[in-house]
């Protein structure tokens, strides 16, 4: 009975971390390129009181043994990386990637974050920016006098300039992919970081090798399914309240116990 209060306790805490996932991902699901996330649980080490296969006689062995586990524990956090839906925009800065890959970002320290979050300014050197100031990797600068900005899918950026009439190329914008996504860290500000676990970036002009390509005056929005996560909340409150039910259940039978 003291075991299985402490198992129905791991059962309430990984209900309780399976919570907290779901209710991050609704929080998210106005959050541009955001991608849903999926607690994942692995069972507890187990207290061997028969080993399987040992011997009930000199010609027989024990079929199953007799083994109780002590719980489960959350070991990990899976990103579903699948593709969001492509809000129209209308904002000639604004692209989404439709495929693999990720938006490269200059952070302040000189490294290279990786976002999904299309949603690009001017800052006041007219320097391509995300939300949150920080440059685009490779910089790509608008000059003052240019209209009619032009992103093709390739990642080309043209304007027209006053006194031109060809269209000037002022560079390409690059993207790139990683072997394990799911290895990126978040960091918030809907950025990523390379790790050992994602491996190194594949860097490379949209369209190419497999890589996604970039469209113009769209967004990419969150991948979170309220539907599916309102279902997820409802089997998690039930998986905690049925574990609840056994410390309750473990606790009347020792005050019987006491009673005798």
């Amino acid at each position: 009975m003291i075991r299985s209060l402490f198992i129905a306790k791991t059962g309430m805490d990984s209900s309780q971390f399976k919570l907290d996932t779901i209710s991050n991902n609704l929080a998210n699901v106005s959050t541009n390129g955001f991608k849903r996330q999926r607690a994942v649980f692995e069972d507890l080490m187990y207290q061997v009181l028969r080993q399987p296969g040992s011997q009930t006689s000199s010609t027989t062995n024990h079929p199953t043994g007799l083994q109780v586990g002590t719980g489960a524990a959350p070991v990990g956090v899976d990103r579903m990386f699948a593709q969001g839906n492509m809000t129209r925009t209308e904002n000639n800065l604004d692209m989404a990637i439709n495929g693999k890959g990720f938006f490269r970002i200059q952070m302040p320290d000189g490294t290279i974050g990786y976002t999904r979050d299309g949603a690009f300014k001017l800052n006041d050197q007219g320097q391509i920016v995300n939300s949150s100031g920080y440059l685009m990797d490779p910089q790509i600068t608008v000059p003052a006098n240019a209209t009619g900005i032009s992103i093709s899918k390739s990642g080309a950026v043209e304007v027209n300039l006053p006194g031109q009439a060809q269209t000037t190329n002022l560079g390409n914008i690059q993207i790139s992919s990683f072997i394990n996504p799911q290895g990126l860290e978040s960091i918030g500000n809907n950025l990523f970081l390379e790790t050992t676990a994602s491996g190194a970036p594949v860097d490379g002009d949209p369209g190419n090798d497999g890589l996604g390509v970039v469209s113009q005056g769209y967004i990419e929005a969150s991948n979170v399914n309220v539907t599916e996560e309102l279902v997820n909340l409802i089997t998690a409150q039930r998986a905690y309240e049925i574990n609840s039910r056994a410390v309750k259940t473990s606790d009347e039978m020792l005050q019987r116990l006491t009673q005798l």
